[in-house]
């Protein structure tokens, strides 16, 4: 964790279609404090319930995963992932010997949103596990030193369960799609959505591949380290850049015209970064 920085989880939920891979996305209301009007995917702050006991995981151990973090906040970043997914768009990465009903799903995704209930109070009391078979580490984004509140955000891919798909998005968001990497970015460009930095450079590095596997596949020996952007004062004010050693993480097309095109598009969209809570 950096010192005054919040540590928080953003889940990248991809699925195979018939045209190729899509991953699912929102868009933020307006009327929020934080990332309003903007296209996102889901995510959130670690909570302090987001500890989860060693009974309630089944598949690879997060501690062992590239999370610059001690063992504990690697699996509550995890854990919020999970919690976030559940609470925002109805998928619960996780399995039991009897999962439950639709309606259960969606009394207690209440619950959650409501704080009445813990993820891992919830876990135990269907009998389930978190699938770490269904998630795996991607990128690693934290908030300028510049704004106001900071963010230390790791980025999660995730595979649709078999058998759910996305619910109605929470509150905080006035629709939610599934859309291919490529076409997301093309609405982006013709200025019908706004996206920041992290979101479409995630969208950008996923476009070469067809498939979930593939993703899951690549992501096994990923390099995943901070990804640092800062603002740079000229002439026109300040400007969000990114330094060599972070642009080195990204794909190609991540270049400084491309990130001039999304401030733009922030501000047609959405309130200035500065103003908002999370990462760049």
């Amino acid at each position: 964790m950096v010192s005054g920085v919040r540590d928080a989880a953003t889940t990248v939920l991809l699925r195979d279609a018939p045209g190729g891979l899509e991953a699912y996305l929102m868009v933020r209301s307006t009327r929020l404090s934080a990332f309003a009007g903007l296209t996102v995917f889901p995510g959130g702050s670690v909570d302090p319930g987001d500890h989860v006991a060693d009974e309630l995981w089944r598949g690879p151990d997060p501690a062992r995963w590239p999370l610059s973090a001690d063992p504990g906040l690697s699996r509550a970043l995890v854990t919020a992932a999970v919690r976030e997914t559940f609470e925002e768009i109805g998928v619960l990465l996780a399995e039991g010997a009897s999962f439950p009903s639709a309606d259960e799903l969606q009394r207690d995704r209440a619950a959650l949103e409501d704080h009445r209930v813990t993820l891992p109070e919830l876990l135990t009391a269907r009998g389930l596990v978190i699938r770490t078979d269904l998630i795996r580490p991607w990128t690693h984004w934290i908030t300028p030193e510049a704004e106001k509140r900071r963010f230390d955000t790791r980025f999660f891919v995730a595979g649709l369960p078999a058998g759910q798909d996305a619910q109605q998005p929470s509150g905080e968001a006035t629709r939610g799609f599934w859309q291919s990497p490529a076409g997301a970015l093309a609405a982006v460009e013709r200025g019908e959505f706004g996206m920041l930095p992290p979101t479409a450079s995630t969208l950008l590095g996923l476009v070469e591949f067809g498939t979930l596997a593939d993703v899951f596949a690549a992501a096994e020996n990923r390099t995943i380290r901070p990804i640092r952007p800062v603002y740079r004062g000229d002439a026109e004010g300040p400007r969000l850049t990114l330094p060599p050693e972070s642009l080195e993480l990204l794909p190609p097309g991540v270049t400084p015209e491309f990130i001039a095109g999304l401030m733009s598009g922030i501000a047609r969209h959405g309130r200035p970064p500065a103003t908002e809570k999370g990462s760049a």
